[in-house]
């Protein structure tokens, strides 16, 4: 049933994210910085959720652990109590059965040793007690102690008095008695520490479902990273080049040349219409510049006409200014000798510019500031080299720069007609530290699973070859890692191991998981034959890269190994 959620959230989610790719590709009536900021808050959400799952899991995984343990711990413990009572029992009886105390000296001796290891056996188990099971061992540890001196007793008589003191001191119904109530305790004990385990069971089942939901967001934060690339390339990167190009056939004297992108309603929209304006005033000046006047008077009033044009010009030129300097990313212009066109304020605040700098200034000035202030520590020259260079050659690139106060910078860079170049430049300090976030938790699932007590295996479902192997399966097989990955069970364990092996591949084909244990008896190579309980899903389906058989398995022997 959760593995069915499981697939229905997914579906679900992956419906969604298409139709908001295709909502983003045809919205015009979005901002550009609508847009970003709308994928980056589902990312953050996403994020979010990400982190709480995780810790989630850790919380689950480390509860499953301890419970785990102590049972183990517990139901070790009840065993070991229960041998070395029926072990003291048995030294009672040679006591019994003795017709001199040098015949019975052995026993005695085993006897009192049995007590010590008996009441250390009680003691270890004290750190196993929790609430459930606290008031039943307080009472059971005073019946031990009560067992123990009984026991000592005989000893003593049948050491001090004779055999049949220690026959007679034995054989009483309170002996019996508690004798009976030691049984019934140690049962109890176990049925307690049986829950302890099927809870510890649960635990583990909890803990699978949220790994799969961690990887399922992962997922979706990873989209929501790529979506954001794809829309800074096609709604500013793009848009801006094609602007640029526009804007430069317009400075050449090209006044009839379309402006792109004029229908759009968001800042490049703005910016496109102000450069259409723009073309328009300077188509303008140049028709008035062709009109000379033959008077004075007609002279005079083309230059007034010229004035009111100049000034309408200096308006759009503001709002082009305006344009580029609301725009949420840096923006910076410059011509093919690396001086500086333009520049919007986000591009000064990332850097930090002081005043001196403006249009005109040069790149190597820029840089040099930026050495002053620490956000630069690279060889000045080089760098404006490489940056002539690529204007040179006159090819797109985009790169990632760390600056030295741990920002990390994306750098978007196009030609302009003319020589120029344009860099659009984002601060993505916080979409790389998520990202660094994601690599860590990927790398603390893997210790976990690396970790864990239980055998885990995960096999290819297409060739039925082992694919993985934790160290606990590792020990319970008794081969390395090296050895079994890349092989099938018939090319390391007998025929009817291999055999069986494969017909619970078959089951776990038509079931699609075995999560309640199934116990076999299996012929190891290394261990012999062995008794072993697993339980098994699978991951994917057929036809699928990632088909995958995954193995929970438990060693019921007396040693460790085990296969799957």
């Amino acid at each position: 049933m959760g593995a069915a959620a499981l697939e229905s959230g997914l579906g679900a989610g992956t419906k969604f994210l298409k139709k908001l790719v295709r909502f983003i590709r045809g919205a015009d009536t979005l901002t550009v910085a609508e847009k970003v900021y709308s994928i980056a808050a589902f990312l953050a959400i996403v994020t979010t959720f990400l982190l709480v799952m995780s810790v989630q899991s850790v919380r689950l995984q480390t509860t499953y652990r301890h419970l785990h343990a102590t049972s183990a711990d517990a139901a070790v413990g009840v065993g070991r109590i229960n041998a070395l009572i029926y072990a003291v029992v048995m030294e009672s009886r040679g006591i019994y059965m003795s017709a001199d105390r040098a015949a019975m000296k052995q026993f005695a001796d085993g006897l009192v040793r049995r007590n010590r290891e008996l009441a250390e056996a009680v003691k270890s188990m004290e750190r196993t007690v929790r609430d459930d099971d606290a008031e039943l061992f307080s009472s059971f540890r005073l019946r031990i102690q009560q067992f123990i001196d009984f026991r000592n007793e005989l000893v003593r008589r049948g050491v001090e008095i004779s055999p049949a003191a220690a026959r007679e001191w034995g054989d009483n119904d309170a002996n019996r008695t508690l004798r009976s109530k030691l049984n019934s305790d140690l049962e109890a004990l176990e049925r307690i520490y049986e829950q302890r385990a099927s809870e510890a069971d649960e635990l583990a089942d909890n803990h699978r479902y949220a790994a799969a939901y961690l990887f399922a967001l992962g997922l979706v934060a990873l989209m929501l990273a790529a979506l954001n690339v794809v829309v800074m390339r096609n709604s500013v990167v793009g848009a801006l080049a094609d602007i640029t190009q526009a804007t430069d056939r317009i400075a050449q004297g090209d006044v009839k040349s379309e402006v792109p992108h004029l229908h759009r309603h968001d800042e490049i929209g703005r910016l496109a219409r102000a450069v259409q304006n723009f073309r328009d005033a300077v188509a303008r000046i140049f028709e008035l510049e062709e009109l000379e006047l033959g008077t004075a008077q007609a002279r005079d009033a083309a230059m007034t006409e010229r004035d009111k044009f100049n000034d309408k010009y200096q308006a759009k030129k503001w709002q082009l200014s305006a344009a580029i300097n609301n725009m949420p990313q840096g923006l910076i212009m410059l011509d093919g000798k690396a001086n500086v066109v333009a520049m919007n304020a986000n591009y000064r605040k990332m850097y930090d510019l002081p005043e001196t700098i403006q249009t005109g200034s040069t790149l190597e000035e820029i840089l040099e500031h930026r050495v002053k202030s620490g956000l630069f520590s690279g060889d000045v020259a080089k760098y404006v080299a490489a940056v002539l260079d690529r204007i040179a050659r006159r090819e797109p690139t985009a790169y990632e720069l760390a600056l030295n106060d741990g920002r990390v910078i994306k750098i978007y860079e196009r030609p302009m007609d003319g020589g120029g170049w344009v860099s659009v430049q984002e601060d993505i300090t916080e979409q790389r530290q998520r990202e660094r976030m994601h690599e860590r938790m990927e790398r603390l699932l893997a210790i976990v699973v690396e970790n864990v007590t239980e055998g885990i295996i995960a096999k290819d479902a297409r060739n039925l070859r082992y694919l993985f192997i934790n160290k606990a399966a590792e020990k319970q097989i008794g081969m390395s890692r090296a050895e079994i990955v890349g092989k099938t069970a018939r090319e390391l364990f007998s025929k009817e191991t291999a055999d069986l092996i494969e017909q619970r591949d078959k089951q776990l084909l038509a079931q699609q998981q075995q999560l309640e244990p199934i116990t076999d008896t299996i012929n190891n190579p290394i261990r012999g034959r062995r008794k072993v309980s697993w339980r098994r899903l699978q991951i994917g389906g057929a036809g699928e890269d990632s088909h995958i058989f995954v193995t929970m398995v438990e060693d019921l022997g007396s040693g460790m190994g085990a296969a799957a």
